[in-house]
């Protein structure tokens, strides 16, 4: 028997970037639809069980309530305090559940709470969020075939999936927190409204992938030098302001590049400095009171006498990539009926 896991954050595609920028918001109704597409692709190559986060709308409850579907639905045994913490104890629960698979419906910030969770879950990660590298556009249905498939032993995991990397971040020597696209560094020193949408408040970024097709700080990255969930290590770069270059009389060697940062919003970025992270290696940050931001959104602040250091590593969990996965199942006649598959 076969056991998938569904975290679905209502509160993904709803924060500051609807007033800021042309950011999307996928409504409540929309992702009970989406849920609901994935249990029917689920229930359709054999899955039978589900268990699902508690959320504050409701999603996966209201997804369930559907004549045709016959799966057998639990929810994770934990009070709700909707928050981010909700999401990273559902995952816990999960990997000690046993689950074969998870599917998360969210952004970058959804999705790093689950890792936090658990490391090691194959994920299909589909994007309800605004700024999204991580998760991806994917039909709900086509996201329930694939999981499916993989939780119930059909497809080898190794075959069609690739493991993720990590930001590690260090505090005096100490793990404080993990990134899954982009830890950002910002001069203001309170943690305050969390998105990230200011781009004058950043000084320095450190990314898992720089990825051309993408919107956000990884897009800035990617002007640079494109580095895929493929490509080993990471890269950092240092984000100037010319204004204050010419107050502290500096000769500028920056270079601008144009990119998308946020839905609608296409400015032109000075970058200072850049350089590719190798995986493993640290890199330690000049001291200064600063807040950190993981994957877009402000976590925590540190001052100038505690040292940070970011390490990208390759330690994160198995990502489905559903069209492969749709490709290898097709040239294994999984999907033929006359095999009795």
């Amino acid at each position: 028997m076969s056991l998938v896991g569904i975290i679905a954050n209502p509160a993904a595609s709803k924060d500051i970037r609807r007033l800021v920028a042309q950011g999307r918001v996928v409504p409540d109704w929309e992702k009970v639809n989406i849920v609901r597409r994935v249990m029917l692709g689920l229930q359709s190559v054999g899955v039978n069980q589900i268990l699902a986060m508690t959320d504050s709308s409701n999603l996966v409850r209201r997804a369930a309530d559907d004549p045709t579907l016959a799966i057998e639905l639990e929810f994770v045994d934990q009070p709700p305090f909707y928050s981010e913490g909700d999401t990273v104890r559902a995952a816990m629960a999960m990997a000690d559940s046993g689950v074969d698979c998870l599917i998360t419906l969210g952004g970058d910030g959804t999705n790093r709470a689950a890792v936090v969770g658990s490391r090691n879950l194959p994920m299909v990660a589909i994007s309800t969020g605004t700024n999204n590298v991580f998760p991806t556009m994917i039909e709900g249905t086509l996201a329930g075939l694939a999981a499916g498939l993989v939780a119930g032993g059909r497809l080898d995991l190794a075959e069609v999936s690739v493991s993720s990397k990590i930001m590690n971040v260090y505090v005096d020597g100490e793990l404080r927190d993990i990134a899954l696209i982009d830890v950002a560094l910002s001069k203001e020193r309170f943690v305050a409204s969390k998105a990230i949408w200011d781009m004058e408040t950043l000084f320095e970024v450190f990314l898992t992938r720089a990825e051309p097709a993408s919107i956000g700080l990884s897009s800035i990255g990617a002007r640079l030098e494109a580095v895929s969930l493929a490509d080993e290590g990471g890269l950092r770069y240092s984000i100037s302001n010319p204004e204050e270059q010419e107050e502290e009389g500096e000769v500028s060697t920056s270079r601008t590049v144009l990119a998308p940062i946020a839905p609608g919003v296409v400015p032109q970025v000075v970058i200072s400095s850049w350089q590719r992270m190798a995986d493993g290696q640290r890199f330690p940050i000049e001291k200064r009171d600063c807040t950190v931001a993981l994957d877009g959104e402000r976590a925590f602040s540190v001052n100038r006498t505690q040292q940070l250091e970011m390490e990208v590593r390759r330690d994160g969990p198995p990502i489905i990539d559903v069209e492969l996965a749709l490709k290898v199942a097709a040239a294994k006649g999984l999907f033929d009926l006359a095999q009795g598959n």
